[in-house]
């Protein structure tokens, strides 16, 4: 069995975690640095939490599910005594991107991130359509990076990425660089703003003396059609010209000409050190 230290086991991330590899065939050891999170461990999963330094004694891999500002701090500990060869695997591009990673060049630095449970899918059972944020019950895509290490190493990381987001439906392999892109450029950056920005729409419609059921239940609606449609699930489809008059006025209302910017990888980099 592989043996795998899981680095902030109590955490929010690392408690989602902790519930797919206790049925996994990776021999786990758990850390979190926090009393609560100990309890949390405990109480929720049974498991009992070791401090650092016992549970990097002969670990294979090492996740570390703690915030992207703290895995600077956190990998500068413990890189430096892992054995040679070891995989430390990162949840997010940020802090790898940002070069908050120890160089050592004898170990291997793995990046995934999950694509989360799409709009547009088959799930057939509650718990599967109420799984939002994926690792439970819903399908799912997960997005890899062999960071540095032999290429041989890919194909573990690719099976730790699969059991802790599990289940997967998709595993894409991806640069480093190209996941600063997906995130936070395409999904934070540019979709979360949209969709803040949508739902203030919904709250100005409100306002008219709309109720919110009736508000929510029609954006939410076109939402589904809308996005089938501009996102290729409905082959063929096609707006009405009413729609695409729409589009085509609105669209320089709500969008600065050079919005595409944000894709520079300047911009990219910069945003990335905002948030590490």
């Amino acid at each position: 069995m592989t043996k795998l230290a899981l680095f902030g086991a109590g955490g929010k991330m690392g408690m989602r975690l902790t519930r797919n590899l206790l049925t996994s065939d990776f021999d786990v050891t758990y850390v979190e640095v926090s009393d609560a999170g100990r309890s949390r461990a405990k109480e929720t999963h049974g498991v009992t939490c070791v401090t650092p330094d016992e549970a990097i004694v002969d670990a294979e891999v090492v996740v570390l599910a703690v915030p992207d500002t703290a895995i600077g701090a956190v990998a500068r500990d413990i890189v430096p005594k892992l054995k040679s060869g070891t995989m430390v695997v990162c949840l997010d591009a940020a802090a790898p991107f940002a070069n908050h990673l120890p160089e050592r060049a004898d170990i291997t630095y793995f990046v995934t991130h999950p694509c989360h449970p799409p709009i547009f899918n088959d799930e057939a059972t509650p718990e599967g359509r109420a799984d939002h944020f994926g690792g439970i019950a819903a399908q799912q895509g997960v997005v890899n990076a062999l960071m540095q290490g032999p290429e041989e190493h890919y194909a573990l990381g690719e099976k730790v990425a699969k059991t802790i987001y599990a289940p997967v439906a998709r595993s894409h392999r991806v640069t480093v660089e190209q996941m600063a892109y997906l995130e936070p450029g395409l999904s934070e950056t540019v979709c979360a703003s949209l969709l803040v920005v949508m739902r203030e729409a919904m709250d100005e419609v409100i306002k008219t003396g709309v109720s919110y059921d009736c508000a929510r239940d029609f954006l939410l609606g076109h939402m589904n059609i809308l996005g089938a449609v501009i996102f290729d699930e409905v082959k063929g489809g096609q707006f009405s010209d009413a729609c695409n008059k729409a589009i085509e006025f609105g669209k320089p209302m709500l969008m600065r000409d050079d919005w595409k910017k944000v894709f520079d990888f300047e911009e990219i980099k910069a945003s990335i050190i905002r948030i590490t």
